[in-house]
């Protein structure tokens, strides 16, 4: 009879152990259990400790970290009618997770198929020069898009990234040609640049060799030294005097010249 008491009083203990130990949940720091009594939602339960009604009840855990998303390589015409195939990756996190149950199915796949298509429509509103050149700027754009669509399930997209950009053989020999070029163009441009600063030095040192004429003797005797460092030269020396002197006598035979010519015009057009 004793027996018969004992089991009587253990089963209902065990029952009620099985049915304590069958609501427990361990709810993680960084996760939200989304709560239904008989299919209703009725709360929120946070990290910790928590227990649920059997049967009545039911707890979704959702995570709340962030999440890295690969968009798989879509071919997308640019505005310039340039195909190329771009792939992306997204940051998301689960900022809401009542409304990351109640409002979407699956909220990590419809991310991620709202990701391709926001990523052909804008990259199919911008030219190719642009995709390369201004990447960060096109990323921002991608983000507040899809941060916008996503908002009422409750996520937060905090980051995208365009990871690979590939471009036709054509385009890219294209791009190679016109790089070149370019290049080109700067050497060009950098060459006369040097040349216009050469030559305004040259005439700066000329207008200072005229106002001071001992100068130019110092000049001489320099380039003679330089001249004559190898030995495979043999230097006449001139002196400046006589230089000055041959240069003087033909500046007077020009000016002697230069009065008959002007006398000879004057006595013509009198005859006339």
């Amino acid at each position: 009879m004793d027996l018969i008491s004992a089991v009587g009083v253990l089963i209902p203990i065990g029952i009620l152990v099985l049915v304590f130990i069958s609501g427990v949940r361990i709810v993680n720091e960084y996760e939200n259990g989304v709560v239904f009594r008989l299919g209703r939602y009725v709360g929120l339960k946070r990290a910790g400790f928590r227990w649920i009604i059997p049967v009545v009840e039911r707890m979704v855990v959702i995570d709340l970290r962030t999440v890295a998303r690969d968009v798989p390589p879509q071919d997308v015409i640019t505005r310039d009618n340039v195909s190329v195939k771009v792939n992306a990756v997204v940051y998301f996190r689960v900022i809401h997770a009542d409304k990351a149950v109640l409002q979407v199915e699956n909220y990590l796949y419809a991310t991620s198929q709202l990701a391709q298509t926001t990523l052909r429509a804008i990259l199919g509103q911008v030219e190719l020069d642009q995709l390369l050149a201004e990447r960060d700027r096109v990323n921002r754009e991608i983000q507040q898009v899809l941060d916008a669509h996503t908002d009422p399930w409750g996520i937060k997209v905090s980051n995208v990234e365009v990871k690979h950009i590939d471009l036709p053989v054509e385009m890219q020999r294209a791009i190679a040609r016109q790089a070149e070029a370019e290049r080109e163009r700067r050497a060009k441009v950098i060459a006369a640049e040097g040349e216009y600063q050469a030559a305004q030095k040259l005439s700066e040192a000329a207008r200072v060799l005229e106002q001071h004429p001992t100068t130019i003797q110092l000049r001489y005797l320099q380039t003679l030294v330089e001249i004559t460092s190898g030995n495979s030269h043999t230097i006449v020396p001139i002196p400046l005097d006589l230089l000055r002197a041959v240069a003087s006598g033909l500046r007077g035979e020009r000016t002697r010249e230069a009065p008959a010519t002007d006398g000879e015009a004057r006595a013509e057009a009198e005859a006339h």
